[in-house]
């Protein structure tokens, strides 16, 4: 990393957004050359790992550079807020002079799930004051697609007062359409159109001789997967890739989504599928579901277009971008879709583009790196002290070779894995039994048979549980 300090600090992140789905990964069902212009004129990480396959332990990752176990957040479901003396994103940047705005998805403390009632969106100001307490500046909130119509905010406000709320709330309550639909309302008040207009206005209106971080924080492509409909036409259908299934794979109760897709498990999919069973999706819907999803994304890119283009013309080539999500989704792989306690690299390995202060010339790293790197890459960036935390700075985390593992944990959930192996302890939440998988990537890429029991795998596999072992002993007893 090299050059003076950028005047733009621009974090653009998506949600639930599988690496497949951009050109620059090599996606050929849509375009997405507003996303994938950051990686030809910066890099392109190909070994990229989220470090927890849920919205709010991994976003808060993002913020503080430190893993779930560290920062205390590590849980959708309870009531772990991130500690205010840790450092953050924000008072990082305001420290060395930067305002500091975010737009679109905070996700930054549990949602109050199932307090919610589908015929009304509550009040919610506590909401909005926390996240403007961890140092923001300027906030225009759309903090997920969901979220909005349970409980209000800066979006669902303003589509309320243009008459569209009721409607959006209708459809993201409905069960029967498979958490699948078109936006029922101008596209123009879609949730991620939203963001982007609202991130575009700011930039214009920006005095350009104030240093500025910006975070930009799309709610899609997470479900209810809902473009507007003129942008199913975008997707080839006849390039969709082929999903990873296996027939016969989930005779076996061994693994932690043996309820999911069989009835009565916790992922994402199962609370919208038939009897609870992600296997009684057919394949018109798999379809359906891959097409809105691509659908959603295409729209995302011509909002990064017009975010990049309104930075462009207020900072010039003075600025930082990096693109990244805060995980995946397994998409229909293994008949399933949605992200919770999965240890697949659907959801783990994700984009990860970077342009600006030193970045250039559209080259592939190939070393393993982790979202935790994002604040102290900034913080090495804009001329701030780089905290201690879990992260380094991306250019010295290359420079050493990059992760031994790739880490990912949360509530009740761990997994680890090299450039061979991968280790996943889980504990069911609906039964809670406890699951441990072990794989073998090299003959097995998209993890379908669980080796955790076989003799002639008790080396490697003993390997990866004293790294893990090692990695909590390290936090808990320093």
């Amino acid at each position: 990393m090299t050059g003076a300090r950028p005047r733009l600090v621009l974090l653009i992140t998506t949600d639930e957004q599988r690496r497949d789905t951009l050109g620059a990964y090599g996606c050929r069902a849509i375009a997405t050359p507003h996303i994938d212009g950051i990686a030809a004129r910066g890099a392109r990480f190909d070994n990229a790992y989220t470090v927890s396959p849920w919205c709010l332990p991994s976003r808060c990752s993002i913020l503080t550079g430190c893993y779930p176990r560290r920062h205390g957040a590590y849980s959708n479901f309870r009531a772990a807020l991130v500690p205010p003396e840790l450092p953050n994103l924000y008072t990082t940047c305001a420290d060395a002079g930067y305002a500091t705005s975010h737009v679109g998805k905070c996700h930054f403390e549990p949602v109050r799930y199932g307090t919610f009632e589908p015929d009304a969106t509550a009040e919610s100001p506590a909401t909005r004051d926390y996240y403007l307490s961890l140092g923001i500046d300027h906030l225009a909130l759309q903090d997920d697609k969901n979220v909005s119509v349970w409980q209000y905010d800066d979006y669902s406000r303003a589509l309320d007062r243009a008459g569209h709320l009721a409607a959006y709330r209708r459809e993201a309550w409905n069960r029967e359409n498979g958490g699948v639909f078109t936006f029922p309302g101008p596209e123009r008040w879609h949730p991620d159109r939203w963001v982007g207009g609202e991130a575009v206005r700011y930039l214009q209106d920006w005095d350009a001789a104030r240093d500025l971080f910006m975070w930009v924080s799309f709610s899609g492509p997470h479900y209810p997967i809902d473009p507007p409909e003129a942008y199913l036409d975008r997707v080839a259908l006849d390039r969709l890739p082929p999903m990873a299934r296996r027939q016969g794979a989930w005779n076996r109760d061994d693994r932690i989504h043996y309820q999911s897709y069989t009835g009565g498990g916790g992922i994402d999919g199962a609370t919208y599928a038939p009897g609870g069973a992600c296997r009684n999706y057919d394949d018109a819907y798999w379809q359906r579901m891959r097409q809105h999803y691509l659908a959603n994304m295409s729209l995302i890119d011509d909002q990064v277009g017009d975010v990049l283009a309104a930075a462009q013309r207020t900072f010039g080539d003075d600025q930082l971008v990096i693109f990244t999500t805060d995980h995946g989704d397994m998409l229909g792989n293994h008949g399933l879709w949605g992200k919770n306690n999965c240890g697949y690299d659907e959801v783990l390995k994700v984009p990860f583009l970077v342009s600006g202060a030193g970045w250039t010339g559209g080259h592939v790293v190939d070393e393993r790196v982790q979202t935790i790197d994002i604040l102290p890459t900034i913080a090495k960036a804009v001329a701030a002290p780089v905290p201690t935390v879990d992260g380094a700075p991306l250019d010295e985390v290359v420079a050493r070779g990059g992760y031994d593992h790739a880490l990912a944990e949360g509530e009740n959930f761990f997994c680890l894995s090299d450039d061979r192996y991968k280790l996943i302890r889980a504990r069911s939440r609906e039964s809670g039994r406890i699951y441990h998988e072990f794989y073998d990537m090299t003959v097995d890429p998209d993890c379908f048979d669980n080796v955790f029991d076989r003799p002639d795998y008790q080396a490697p596999l003993a390997k990866l549980q004293t790294a893990m072992l090692e990695a909590f002993v390290d936090h808990v007893l320093p």
